[in-house]
């Protein structure tokens, strides 16, 4: 891969005192961003932490020379610098007057999208998530420029904070042959989207952070006219945009469904469902997990189904290794409920202790539960006639597996949510009957031991 980053026209805008520790840092070329907040420290983030950057106050007249040497903000509070793609952002007191500044490193990385060049050649529409800072921005803006240069397309470029393409009337080269349509106003990004459709003939779109309905309609739109869509939104996974009520029209939006009685008995479902409306504007999601390992979900269309009925799904896992190979595999990607909700005849056909071998980075005492919804008297009772060992926790953390009637249990969100957090399975029991508990204990205390 090939890096250009114009760190030193970065460095060059900044006081004397931080220029010159930034240019002699040993770990430079992997700063992601300078935070500069008047009356602290400055200091850099580097994907493995900060570091604080001088012993010296950051003050009025070093937060003035800096803002004097770079363009104006404009009203979303960013500015950039001419020909590179760093990016400055303010913030602002109740006076508006700009008392901190960020200053993010822009990277064109030549080559960022050799784990999905084949994707590219599939001529499909492909929205990326990631958290912000994980890369998206990079990887769009190589997407544009193999679109562009390699693959000899017609694209434009719809840059809302010239973060894309960089500070200046002249793009970037690290769109290739993109062009760039600039945003004079954040809120009229969706008007920009159509009027590239409209005017310039694309073939391909390339847009970055849609995160307004209107933005998500105008991408509705858009798709509608057979054009290629590149895109990215803030979100760790897929699962993130089907709860985003703005957003959720890219995947084909989501709509509540009521079943009648015999449907949804014979579904196994509550009656109220939730279910997809039409077709998703994206073909293809990818995950960033992190810039080197990326999911992908290459029917996103199945994938959202059974999402909304809370089952696993199979999907692409691509991981870049150290010699520049690409690893491809699949995986069953499961929900909570797959994987912490079992039925206790689970244990009939499974022993488990090789249930437990799938939790081999946690050790836990097999004979310590959890009940939840039950009579712990009851339980012990019948533990000590039944001659099994098994010790009743009050404590989740400490138990090796959680036990109690499926309706308390589903609802109780807290109790979930650390069994979750320390991978501690759920057992749920019919409440109709006490001798499936006698059932459940029997077998699980044989197994425990």
């Amino acid at each position: 891969m090939i890096i250009d980053e114009d760190l030193g026209k970065l460095f060059d805008n900044l006081p004397f005192f931080i220029e010159k520790n930034l240019s002699n840092h040993f770990n430079k070329e992997k700063i992601i961003e300078i935070v500069l907040d008047l009356g602290r420290r400055p200091e850099a983030r580097f994907p493995t932490g900060h570091e604080y950057l001088s012993q010296k106050i950051f003050s009025w007249q070093d937060l003035d020379y800096t803002i004097k040497r770079i363009s104006n903000f404009s009203n979303d509070n960013r500015a950039g610098i001419e020909r590179t793609l760093h990016r400055i952002s303010c913030i602002r007191n109740r006076r508006l007057l700009i008392t901190g500044l960020t200053c993010r490193v822009g990277r064109a990385i030549f080559g960022a999208t050799t784990l999905i060049r084949d994707l590219l050649e599939s001529e499909q529409s492909i929205l990326v998530l990631g958290r912000p800072g994980i890369g998206k921005t990079t990887i769009i803006r190589e997407i544009a420029r193999v679109l562009s240069d390699e693959m000899g397309k017609r694209v434009v470029v719809v840059d809302t904070s010239n973060e894309i393409a960089g500070d200046s009337n002249i793009p970037h080269s690290g769109i290739g042959r993109a062009r760039r349509m600039q945003v004079s106003k954040t809120e009229l990004q969706y008007q920009v989207m159509l009027e590239a459709v409209e005017n310039h003939m694309p073939e391909a779109i390339v847009i970055d952070e849609i995160s307004t309905e209107l933005e998500a309609l105008a991408t509705c739109t858009i798709a509608e006219k057979g054009i290629q869509l590149i895109g990215t939104i803030h979100g760790n996974c897929l699962k993130n945009l089907i709860k985003n009520p703005c957003l959720f029209n890219l995947i084909g939006g989501i709509k509540c469904v009521t079943l009648s009685d015999d449907e949804a008995k014979q579904r196994g479902t509550k009656k109220s469902i939730l279910e997809r409306k039409g077709y998703p504007v994206f073909q293809l999601v990818i995950e960033m997990n992190n810039s080197n390992y990326w999911t992908i979900h290459e029917d996103v269309k199945k994938s959202i189904d059974l999402l909304l009925k809370e089952n696993s799904s199979i999907v692409q896992i691509r991981q870049s290794k150290v010699n520049q190979k690409t690893s491809i595999e699949y995986n069953q990607l499961k929900t909570n409920s797959d994987l912490y909700f079992h039925s206790f005849k689970y244990l009939n056909n499974k022993n488990y202790t090789d249930y437990k071998s799938s939790y081999k980075d946690i050790e836990i005492n097999a004979n310590l539960i959890y009940t939840h919804s039950l009579s712990n008297n009851f339980i012990r009772e019948t533990v000590a006639k039944m001659g099994i060992k098994l010790i009743i926790t009050k404590e989740i953390k400490k138990s090796a597996v959680i036990v109690g009637f499926k309706k308390h249990l589903k609802q109780n969100f807290k109790v979930r949510k650390l069994a979750i957090k320390n991978n501690i399975p759920i057992y749920y029991l019919n409440r109709k009957t006490i001798f499936q508990l006698v059932q459940f204990l029997q077998k699980f205390g044989i197994n425990s031991n």
